[in-house]
């Protein structure tokens, strides 16, 4: 095995001889501007599919919303769909009734995510 180097007995051969640098390859100013700009872009890829969500949540409660408050509160003079985090029903969508005088009755829980409109008969109905 004459004629071998100390290298060649190493587990990273590529490594042999380098030396690292005594500074930094980036500039601190550059490694700041690249993080700005990720941050940007995440918010630019992930803000617009939040607000998309909420909106067509806040359209599928309000619709929700009126129908319920139609079949359970005929007498009603307008109805109030919101998100609230406390609430008697819990938290998420709650549809309210607003009667005439200003009273507010809670018609139903919609939930966090408002569905489709279920409306299930008694057999009074």
């Amino acid at each position: 095995m004459a004629g071998m180097t100390a290298y060649e007995h190493d587990d990273e051969p590529e490594l042999a001889g380098y030396e690292p640098h005594e500074r930094p390859l980036r500039s601190p100013h550059l490694r700041t501007v690249m993080r700005v700009v990720v941050v940007i872009g995440l918010v630019g890829l992930i803000l617009p599919g939040i607000l998309v969500t909420a909106a067509t949540a806040a359209r599928t409660a309000n619709g929700a919303c009126s129908v319920y408050t139609a079949y359970v509160a005929p007498e009603a003079v307008g109805y109030s769909a919101r998100f609230e985090l406390v609430s008697p029903a819990g938290a998420g969508w709650n549809c309210y009734a607003r009667l005439y005088g200003g009273e507010e009755l809670l018609v139903r829980s919609l939930g966090i995510i408002p569905g489709a409109v279920r409306i299930v008969p008694t057999e009074n109905s």
